[in-house]
């Protein structure tokens, strides 16, 4: 197949307080979410003036990448598009449509599987398609990559540059805390996000030569009576001081980049929490434009342009490039 551009696929923010209400409606629409939740929500970015930091993260991993590609190549055209706010992927497929991009390879800003990280976004761009039309390009996805070498190279380099601010001591004796998206047990029943969260994180702390590790979870959302995956960062945080911990380093893995969930959920709730609790916690860089996380997405477009070789971590092997009919299913 030959590719004539490459689609970055993301999430979307808000970036002002007029965007805030529509953005997490649209973030809702077919969710049964009390109005008094979004709110609640919403609450979370008023308090950092409306904006979330994902779209000016993917704008600079785009001026990375740009560089990355006009430099060792394959140098195709970069478009972007959300799945809940501008740009929305309708029209950035417009756009490319009408610059004649015919076939396009996506790369999400999310490395794991499972519906909202890889299927729906697959669902989002089929969508998107349908409302374009017939002259719609072809895209094919990038696959999930939280085993790929590049993206260990950048979380470790992240996550030592975090131990590099405790003194001697205090780094001797700090724990290693991964974080990640918490998801709906029933979700994660479908598919294999906690096991390749695990694997990720085996293989970053066996990098860093750190043991012992924990791997929990953050930002959940939804009814109280829904079991979602855990244990929750901030019991975490209590049951390590409760161990007399008095240093923490947490690195949110389950992120390529900084949004309003690293933003409120760990540098803020979290941060406070450990201050209260007398717990000195340092939180390390998400891969963000880590040279090695960028150029992995040049590595990732070689692998469906030129057929290079396949390469990962670990024991669980590559994702595939094509997903099963029966992958990642939509809770019930």
């Amino acid at each position: 197949m030959s590719y004539d551009a490459l689609l970055i696929v993301s999430f979307g923010g808000p970036e002002g307080m007029d965007d805030v209400i529509p953005f997490l409606e649209n973030v809702l629409r077919g969710r049964n979410v009390p109005r008094e939740r979004m709110l609640a929500v919403a609450h979370h970015y008023e308090m950092f003036g409306g904006v979330s930091p994902i779209n000016q993260q993917n704008r600079n991993l785009i001026t990375a990448l740009k560089r990355e590609l006009e430099t060792h190549g394959p140098n195709l055209p970069i478009y972007w598009g959300n799945r809940n706010w501008h740009p929305l992927l309708p029209d950035t497929l417009r756009e490319m449509a009408r610059d004649g991009i015919q076939n396009a390879l996506a790369f999400v800003t999310s490395a794991y599987s499972s519906y909202s990280s890889c299927r729906q976004y697959r669902q989002n761009i089929a969508d998107a398609q349908a409302v374009v039309g017939p002259e719609a390009p072809r895209v094919d996805k990038l696959r999930a990559f939280y085993n790929h070498p590049r993206f260990v190279e950048a979380n470790v380099d992240h996550i030592r540059a975090a131990f590099s601010k405790l003194d001697q001591s205090g780094r001797a004796k700090a724990e290693l805390v991964f974080t990640a998206h918490s998801i709906p047990e029933s979700m994660a029943a479908t598919c294999e996000y906690a096991a390749q969260l695990q694997e990720a994180g085996g293989l970053i702390a066996n990098a860093l030569e750190v043991d012992p590790w924990r791997l929990v979870y953050q930002s959940r959302s939804g009814s109280p009576s829904q079991p979602w995956l855990g244990p929750d960062i901030t019991d975490c945080l209590k049951q390590l001081r409760d161990q007399e911990i008095n240093n923490v380093v947490v690195a949110p893995i389950g992120f390529v980049s900084d949004h309003m969930e690293i933003v409120y959920d760990l540098d803020y709730e979290a941060q406070n929490l450990a201050r209260v609790i007398g717990l000195n916690m340092v939180r390390a860089a998400t891969a963000g434009t880590h040279p090695a996380f960028v150029s992995m997405i040049r590595e990732l477009m070689l692998e469906r342009i030129h057929d290079e070789p396949v390469r990962f971590l670990g024991s669980r092997g590559p994702s595939h490039d094509v997903c099963p009919a029966d992958c990642c299913l939509p809770m019930r």
